[in-house]
């Protein structure tokens, strides 16, 4: 590729999962869109993780709101792309007395509509391979699961072939100044630009970024062997009611913080939260531990791992099956946004997702930026 390239409506940077729900609503909205990718094939934040299209428990107010929209898109877009949904719903166990108070209290908001409370009993007739011992669960609909790191390519592929989006992979963007874009391999023309730089932080556009204080947090994921049974959701534990602040900012989770740090305090200090789901084999993707840092070292501890596996059999009353994979990933964090969406240039956006809600939110993220940046009537994607 050399020379100019185009003429683009819009080019998107960044082939993850904000880039690819950017490119798509661009591409419904009727533009030409070119995806400039560093990297040749999908390769991180978004392919290293649970696939977890999540909804119960995102925090309340914009993050919600757009977790229920995406999980819209991504119920509509999987079987047009042939990506599979592996299950659905989600089952929040409970072994506490202060975990049961915030669950209920969760169930008695508005996010708590269309979940429902499972006595031990209930659990036991509806999930008959899952001891799930404690004082019961919270039950929800609303979630899906994907494979991520065959979701991704999948997509890609089918924004080429059903609505046209020019992919350039292994392609460095050097500067972003619409009409023009530099890359390594050329230059590009493109009327406007979405910027979709994941946790580079520093590349493009860092002048934008730095004042938000953002650093990079690492997770550890396992993938153990087929245990014999097939879940009928994904399954969370008492750890994630303190993680997620639909939970964690009702009056109720101070009590069950207090008890989990004098319990089970190595896992908050290591950002321990307990997500499994499964895939088409079989297998189990468990996580997840959260460190933040400007440079994460690349060193999972086994520790961590131990502490993992420690919930999911506590969780699942389960012995945990062998580790098959142990994978690393990293994304942009701030302590105080969920995503951020700025304009560092005329006709360019520059959007991160800063809480690793990337696989939830960022379908309704890309036709906020699409609608933005080309002024479409409000009510366009719905």
């Amino acid at each position: 590729m050399s020379g100019t390239q185009g003429p683009f409506d819009l080019a998107v940077v960044g082939a993850g999962i904000v880039g690819l729900a950017s490119a798509y609503a661009a591409a419904r909205a009727g533009k030409h869109v070119v995806v400039l990718e560093r990297d040749t094939r999908a390769n991180r934040a978004s392919i290293r993780n649970f696939g977890f299209v999540t909804v119960t428990g995102q925090p309340a107010g914009e993050c919600w709101r757009r977790a229920r929209r995406s999980r819209e898109v991504w119920a509509d877009v999987a079987p047009q792309a042939g990506i599979a949904v592996e299950h659905r719903g989600l089952v929040m166990t409970v072994r506490r007395s202060e975990a049961k108070a915030v669950a209920q209290a969760f169930l008695a908001t508005q996010m708590g509509e269309g979940c429902q409370w499972l006595e031990p009993a209930d659990l036991r007739r509806q999930f008959p391979d899952l001891p799930l011992p404690g004082e019961g669960a919270v039950f929800s609909p609303h979630e899906l699961r994907v494979e991520s790191r065959l979701a991704i390519p999948q997509l890609t592929a089918w924004l080429a072939e059903r609505w046209g989006v020019v992919f350039r992979m292994g392609c460095a963007v050097r500067e972003v100044a619409p009409p023009f874009i530099d890359t390594a391999l050329g230059r590009i023309e493109a009327a406007a630009a979405v910027v979709c730089p994941g946790d580079d932080l520093v590349t493009l556009f860092p002048e934008a970024i730095v004042p938000h204080g953002l650093t990079r947090c690492r997770l550890s994921m396992l993938r153990l062997a087929d245990p014999g049974f097939r879940l009928p959701a994904a399954v969370m534990s008492d750890l994630g009611l303190v993680r997620y602040g639909g939970y964690s900012a009702l009056p109720e989770a101070g009590p069950l913080r207090a008890r989990l740090e004098r319990e089970q305090g190595d896992c908050l200090r290591h950002g321990i939260h307990l997500i499994v789901v499964q895939s088409a084999d079989g297998s189990l993707v468990v996580g997840d531990s959260h460190h933040n840092h400007d440079t994460p070292a690349p060193f999972a501890l086994a520790e961590v791992e131990d502490l993992m596996l420690g919930e999911f059999e506590a969780a699942l009353g389960l012995p945990a099956p062998p580790v098959l994979e142990r994978w690393t990933g990293t994304y942009a964090s701030s302590p105080t946004e969920t995503a951020i969406i700025q304009t560092p240039a005329p006709h360019v956006r520059l959007a991160q997702v800063t809480s690793g809600t990337g696989a939830s939110t960022a379908f309704a993220i890309g036709e906020e930026i699409i609608g933005d940046l080309f002024d479409l009537p409000a009510g366009v994607f719905a």
